[in-house]
């Protein structure tokens, strides 16, 4: 029952995570689309009233008419939107399924012994120590450097790069991927919490009281704003690439997440100056030659024969050593009762040839072609085994030889 809850829990809080992500990246993207696409005004009656830029967009039928004041309008409108819990609420339902998912089954998730060997409660330490330190570390970065927006670009660059290498060393590259998305998605988010949000509240504050607003709020949450709209294809591919294992699998997997995460901020880049009506395709075309690379790195290599008795047929094998490698290696997870989780491992149970049969196509996808199982490969299957098991399949996966 505790494995079929934690399912749940499971499927709610991912489904509710993607909802209000997508309402935070999309509010992000039309603000950003929105401040480059912004024109001068022409008439004199919205530069007196302070309008620094203005569009005019047609969608679902009717005309809109945004416009942006320079400083503020004279008079503050009563109901003034705030956009914050969009971000909160995707941090928040995101923690939340992180700690569902991967800390409650650190051991299995977390850990990978030819990584790094340690507790899963290290795991657990290390993971949140993960996330915090990266605000830390990041909001240090833009304090001291402030005055420099391509000196704070190049080294929290330069520190997520490293980050990435870390926890590409201390974690199992499944997790190393997530929790650096992770730790980027919590400065995205406390950039709002801490930064934007508190600095709009005493501009707002300034003007209702009648008193001049510092400037530096402004810069500040936009220099933040800036940071946020790079950081977010990046973190999006984090969060996606637990279906890779082909990424994350890799010996130097560390080199396949910071060039694919470049790449990300290298295509937003093309898309941000096309906003501003600046076309250069140096820069997709950089984000796809990086993309080329990982491809190229990550392509699967020829898979080393099995060894054979003399005279055995070279398509032909024992499906009791098959069955001796399943009960070796996978139903630890898959299993009516296994031993290492709550319970069958996305209800896929491999303790019968009928279990075994029936799942033959996915046994070879996932552990032959992407050997993305075992997960972290916690049971330390040899590539000999998942050599058999390939031959076993491509020989017509039979269970009565």
């Amino acid at each position: 029952m505790e494995g079929y809850i934690l399912d749940w829990a499971n499927m709610l809080l991912r489904w509710v995570h993607v909802i209000t992500a997508i309402a935070w990246i999309g509010s992000s993207f039309y603000f950003v689309w929105l401040d480059n696409s912004l024109t001068k005004p022409t008439a004199p009656d919205l530069k007196e009233k302070g309008v620094d830029g203005e569009l005019w967009a047609v969608h679902g039928g009717g005309f809109y008419n945004p416009q942006k004041y320079l400083t503020a309008p004279k008079q503050l409108p009563e109901n003034l939107h705030w956009f914050y819990w969009e971000s909160y609420s995707t941090w928040m339902s995101g923690f939340a399924l992180l700690v569902v998912l991967y800390l409650f089954n650190a051991s299995t998730f977390l850990i990978d012994k030819n990584v790094f060997d340690m507790s899963p409660g290290a795991a657990v330490g290390f993971a949140v120590s993960y996330l915090l330190i990266g605000w830390i570390v990041y909001d240090s970065i833009c304090r001291l450097f402030n005055k420099n927006d391509r000196l704070v670009g190049i080294l929290v660059a330069i520190y997520i790069a490293a980050a990435a290498y870390v926890a590409c060393h201390i974690f199992s590259g499944r997790a190393a991927f997530l929790l650096t998305g992770a730790m980027i998605a919590t400065i995205m988010s406390a950039n709002v919490l801490a930064w934007i949000i508190p600095g709009q509240r005493k501009v707002v504050a300034a003007l209702k009281a009648g008193q001049p607003v510092d400037p530096i709020h402004g810069k500040r949450g936009k220099q933040r704003s800036v940071h946020n709209t790079y950081f977010t294809l990046p973190v999006l591919f984090a969060m996606l690439s637990n279906h890779y294992s082909m990424t994350y699998a890799h010996k130097y997997n560390w080199v396949v997440l910071i060039l694919i995460m470049l790449s990300g901020v290298l295509i937003r880049q093309f898309f941000i100056l096309k906003h501003k009506g600046k076309i250069n395709v140096l820069w997709p075309a950089a984000g796809v030659a990086a993309l080329a690379v990982v491809a190229v790195m990550i392509a699967p290599q020829p898979r080393p024969a099995v060894a054979k008795a003399d005279g055995e047929a070279a398509a032909t094998v024992s499906f009791a050593k098959v069955q001796e490698v399943m009960n070796a290696r996978c139903v630890q997870c898959h299993a009516e009762q296994p031993k290492m989780m709550p319970t069958a491992a996305k209800g896929i149970k491999l303790e019968t040839p009928e279990d075994i049969k029936a799942h033959a196509q996915l046994i070879y996808q996932q552990a032959v072609q992407q050997k993305a199982m075992p997960l972290g490969n916690v049971t330390q299957i040899t590539d000999d085994e998942r050599a058999l098991l390939g031959q076993w399949f491509e020989g017509g996966a039979k269970t009565t030889n």
